[in-house]
């Protein structure tokens, strides 16, 4: 007990000394600070946390509309929440994917998921070389065994169960154990699983990485017509998004139009008059003096011209316009896109004629009916009849030119511009065929037919089948890990007085409920009882 209390006395002593005279931490080296930080990186719980935090990062990206995606959308929302747009700006939220700090995020985690990967490689490599262990001493003591006694040598024991754990596609080890125990194993393919899945992870973030930075996406709006196209060019782009090594030379030369647009719409239900299919007849050319190629583009089959594929993702309207000034001169006339905001296709745009002082913008009623009020309400995106169609706009005047100067060309900028109205104040309302006379002879305009237009998104994606292969055989080596069942098996016999001991252990790495069926069975085929098959 004495010397119980003077050890406590001597800690306690030792603790006063240390409190009172505490030695000084030594710095670390920039070497030793470099490698703690490695290691901090390349942790799977650093791993986890950068995936978690590029998860979250990329929340922005789906609430709010992004510019290289639909600037269109991004403008209105800009137009109606003029509070938040400066700070949205200035953190870069309208363009999430191309930020600096997105970008970091990105890097952070795959130098991470990297560094945790490589050294797992050389682990899983061994192991799955390594050779089954050696048998314990004493196979008993095991949680699954049996042994039995038999007038056989152990050399014809051993030998047969050599024999058997070969059928059964066990790997044996090589150096027989001193006292002649067999130590087998199988299910090892497991490690070849999971070497499997961690090499296909960096091919995949290799295929992602190549793809992102050699590669584009872009979105057009194609009206429809043999007189109408578009040339694979950067000008044509009403959006487009490069990766950082992407270059204009990597475009691929094709030029194509949409000869026909078919759409199937609903005919019944609460949801009559959405459309539920469309598709379009493609005509493309690779080169100025190559066939003409046709091609049915619909919603998730894309056409593939080298490489590059022209997705069908959107349709709309597309309003035929005339307008004249006061000496009846045409300052515009064709086809004016009009962007739907809701399903039924009630859509808005606006003419900007390059000449003149008159401007409109207004709506477009594919099926439009007349309320009591005077008002217009859609009913429908099927134009059917096109008598039914009405085009509603409003009318602005000034120097267009100047206000509009690097603006959307499907939105109209009335800063500075000068609104003029129908008779009582009211919108300009026309059904195809008629014109309207503008107040102060700002001239007339006609509505004169409409057409479609198709929305495309164009892209290329070097490496993609790089990625997309890496992911299947990640998907392969991720089953195999989980459903491979590891299982070593050990045999020792041992001539004793009595006859030869034979032992026998099998240890299920998976933790089957099983392995007891498996002592028995292997048991029983050794002593040549049965021929049934070792599970």
């Amino acid at each position: 007990m004495s010397d119980l209390k003077e050890s406590a006395a001597s800690r306690a002593a030792r603790a006063e000394r240390e409190r009172q005279h505490p030695s000084p931490i030594r710095e670390l080296t920039l070497r030793e600070l470099a490698r703690w930080s490695w290691r901090q990186l390349t942790s799977m719980r650093t791993a986890l946390l950068l995936l978690l935090l590029l998860a979250l990062a990329a929340v922005p990206g789906s609430l709010i509309p992004q510019e290289n995606i639909d600037s269109v959308k991004t403008t209105n929302w800009q137009a109606a929440h003029t509070t938040l747009t400066p700070v949205y700006r200035r953190l870069g939220l309208f363009d999430v994917y191309g930020t600096p700090w997105f970008a970091a995020i990105y890097i952070l985690l795959m130098i991470s998921l990297v560094g945790c990967i490589v050294p797992r490689l050389a682990v899983y490599w061994r192991g799955l070389r390594a050779q089954p262990p050696a048998a314990p001493r004493n196979l008993g003591r095991m949680p699954d065994s049996a042994s039995y006694t038999t007038s056989e040598s152990a050399e014809e024991v051993t030998a047969r169960a050599r024999q058997v754990l070969r059928r059964k596609r066990y790997r044996i080890r090589r150096e027989p154990a001193a006292d002649g125990a067999i130590s087998a194993e199988r299910g090892y393919l497991r490690e070849a699983g999971n070497l499997l899945f961690h090499v296909s992870v960096i091919v995949v973030l290799v295929g992602f990485a190549v793809g992102s930075l050699f590669g584009y996406k872009g979105g057009v709006n194609v009206l429809v017509g043999d007189q109408y196209g578009f040339s694979n060019e950067l000008t044509q782009y009403d959006d487009f998004a490069p990766g950082s090594l992407f270059r204009p030379s990597m475009l691929n030369s094709f030029d194509l139009h949409i000869h026909d647009f078919h759409v199937d719409w609903l005919q019944s239900g609460p949801r009559q008059g959405m459309a539920k299919g469309f598709k379009s007849d493609l005509q493309y050319q690779t080169s100025t003096d190559g066939a003409t190629k046709s091609y049915r583009l619909e919603v998730n089959h894309p056409l593939d011209i080298g490489g590059t594929e022209v997705f069908l993702i959107g349709h709309g309207y597309a309003p035929i316009i005339t307008v004249r000034d006061a000496k009846g001169n045409i300052t515009y006339s064709g086809p004016q896109i009009f962007l739907p905001e809701n399903q039924s296709f009630l859509s808005f745009g606006a003419v900007k004629p390059p000449t003149g002082n008159v401007a409109l913008e207004g709506l477009f009623y594919p099926s439009a009916l007349s309320l009591s009020d005077g008002s217009v309400t859609n009913i429908t995106g099927d134009i059917g009849d096109k008598s039914a169609a009405v085009l509603s706009f409003q009318v602005w005047t000034g120097d267009v030119a100047k206000a509009n100067e690097g603006q959307s060309v499907y939105t109209l900028n009335t800063a500075g511009l000068k609104q003029v109205t129908a008779a009582g104040g009211k919108a300009f309302n026309l059904h195809m065929g008629q014109t309207a006379k503008l107040p102060d002879g700002l001239g007339s305009v006609t509505f004169d037919d409409v057409t479609r237009w198709n929305k495309l998104q164009i892209s290329q994606t070097p490496f993609k089948h790089v990625a997309l292969g890496g992911v299947t055989l990640a998907l392969i080596g991720l089953l195999g890990s989980l459903f491979i069942r590891p299982r070593r098996v050990w045999v020792r016999a041992r001539e004793t007085d009595g006859g030869t001991l034979v032992e026998v252990a099998v240890l299920d790495r998976s933790g089957n409920d099983e392995v007891g069926v498996v002592v028995s069975g292997l048991v029983a085929q050794l002593q040549g009882r049965v021929e049934e098959e070792l599970s």
